[in-house]
């Protein structure tokens, strides 16, 4: 090969890879970046929490005899999570249950004894005294007659509802006996079932505060038990900003666990704001299988409808890589080279279009790749 043919060979080498590229480029689409009126937006700072928490607190006073498991354990709705000592309430269970069974034994004798007074009266059938029985005979036969030497009829008639009377008061104290006698039972199974903490529903033990062996006082609390399939972020939102949110609306969110960024629902807006901070609290539902947990920190994008409008960025959604953790897009240099840049997302257009909120300017241009031309 000549000295020329060599020198020529470089030359032809790179014009035949600008040609190639240059065919490349043409295979795929190259767009400038536009503009889309867009209103501020303040990001705020909050932590994940979730969807339901409670904090289990002793009702009664005693020691702690058991906990179902360990922090991270779940537990179906209903299960016993804590027990406390009970061996003094069931002492009084028992005796409460034998005063209630000699109640019946009393009221059943005194129903016995109001019907025979009703369907025997005594006054007309006198019991025989022990012995000889001659006071009860002569009284019986004086009382027979009145002052007049008729028979006295009458004073029996009063006597015989007396008797009645008594046996029916009787009747009804034994009852009043009853009623006390199964109120101290109520009374006693109802702090029983407060010796034990049960799941309100099914989640998991967030938060052990006792150990067997402790001794607890009432509204000592026991545990933290939440139910965390689903997550929300509570955010402190300052009292201005409120009128650009509304329930149901959908915000940006990033959370801090691997920058995952996704969309959050307003789920719950406090109808009353920190007289101190002047905040408002608000929480937002995450999609479910966010990476993550409760605690984490997180931030979201309020709207500040206060703020004068301003033009954000405005890409295809097929020109957006997501490789990794950050999406990206290939922007054009000066040189026509394609240069991969991070960028941060922001409100869906339409079904193609997204609005970016750093890392493009209007007016840039960006590579989109056809799907048969992948970035390796």
């Amino acid at each position: 090969m000549s000295m020329i043919n060599r020198m020529k060979l470089p030359f032809y080498i790179t014009l035949t890879m600008l040609t190639l590229w240059s065919a490349q480029v043409q295979a795929d689409r190259v767009i400038t970046v536009g503009v889309a009126p867009h209103g501020g937006y303040v990001i705020l700072g909050g932590s994940v929490i979730p969807l339901k928490e409670v904090t289990l607190a002793a009702q009664m006073p005693g020691r702690i005899v058991s906990i179902a498991g360990e922090e991270g354990d779940e537990f179906k709705a209903g299960s016993t999570l804590v027990k406390i000592n009970d061996d003094d309430l069931q002492a009084k269970k028992v005796a409460a249950e034998a005063a209630l069974v000699s109640a019946q034994n009393a009221l059943q004798n005194a129903q016995v004894q109001y019907n025979r007074e009703l369907w025997n009266p005594r006054v007309y059938n006198p019991r025989p005294m022990a012995g000889m029985g001659f006071p009860s005979m002569f009284d019986g036969f004086f009382n027979k007659f009145n002052d007049d030497g008729f028979l006295n009829s009458g004073n029996k008639s009063i006597e015989r509802h007396a008797d009645l009377v008594t046996q029916g008061t009787q009747v009804a104290a034994a009852r009043a006996r009853i009623t006390e006698a199964e109120s101290a039972l109520r009374e006693i199974n109802a702090k029983l079932r407060d010796t034990i903490a049960v799941a309100p529903f099914d989640g998991i033990i967030m938060k052990k505060m006792v150990e067997i062996g402790d001794t607890v006082q009432p509204g000592q609390p026991l545990i933290i038990f939440a139910y965390s399939k689903f997550l929300r972020i509570r955010a402190e939102v300052p009292a201005r900003l409120m009128p650009g949110l509304k329930k149901g609306m959908v915000v940006p969110a990033r959370l801090d666990v691997g920058n995952t960024q996704v969309n959050a629902r307003v789920a719950q807006i406090s109808p009353v704001a920190d007289s101190t901070q002047h905040t408002v609290t608000v929480k937002f539902d995450l999609p479910e299988g966010v990476p993550g947990g409760p605690g984490m920190y997180a931030e979201v994008m309020i709207p500040d409808v206060s703020s004068p409008t301003r033009a954000l960025p405005v890409v295809p959604m097929s020109a957006i890589h997501k490789k990794g953790s950050l999406p990206s897009v290939e922007v054009l240099d000066e040189e026509n080279k394609p240069q991969m840049r991070l960028i941060r997302i922001g409100d869906v257009i339409d079904e193609n279009n997204v609005t970016i909120l750093s890392g493009l300017k209007p007016g840039e241009r960006i590579l989109i790749r056809d799907r048969n031309n992948k970035i390796k």
